[in-house]
């Protein structure tokens, strides 16, 4: 026999390890693309619970300077960043004297803040 025929080559990749390379590229491809895909979701929602606990922020600030007895006239819906806010405020007294105040402040799109603030009955100098 031909010494040529009877030698086979190793050298180079088969047709089979070269699919399943491709195919091993292309799962780790997808799991970046999932990955981003679901990272871009969570911060598209930021801008709206940033703003949300801006005006929860703001409406603790109108809290302790009106007082929470006096606070009763303060509107449910906020406007902040060309988006409407509704605002809710449930209040407790303590044994303390002060009030505590649960804000929650929902967003049109869903995320809002949650915020728990301890301020006088009365507002200061009152």
């Amino acid at each position: 026999m031909h010494p040529a025929l009877k030698k086979h080559s190793t050298r180079g990749l088969t047709l089979l390890e070269l699919v399943i390379a491709v195919m091993v590229l292309s799962l780790g491809s997808l799991a970046a693309i999932r990955a981003t895909d679901q990272s871009r979701v969570a911060i598209g929602g930021m801008p709206t619970r940033v703003l949300a606990q801006i005006v929860a922020r703001n409406r603790v600030q109108e809290l302790k300077l009106y007082g929470a007895i006096a606070s009763g006239g303060l509107p449910g819906t906020v406007e902040m960043g060309g988006r409407s806010f509704q605002v809710t405020v449930d209040k407790t007294a303590t044994a303390g004297g002060l009030v505590e105040a649960r804000v929650a402040v929902r967003g049109p799109d869903g995320p809002g803040a949650f915020l728990v603030a301890y301020v006088a009955s009365l507002g200061p100098g009152s």
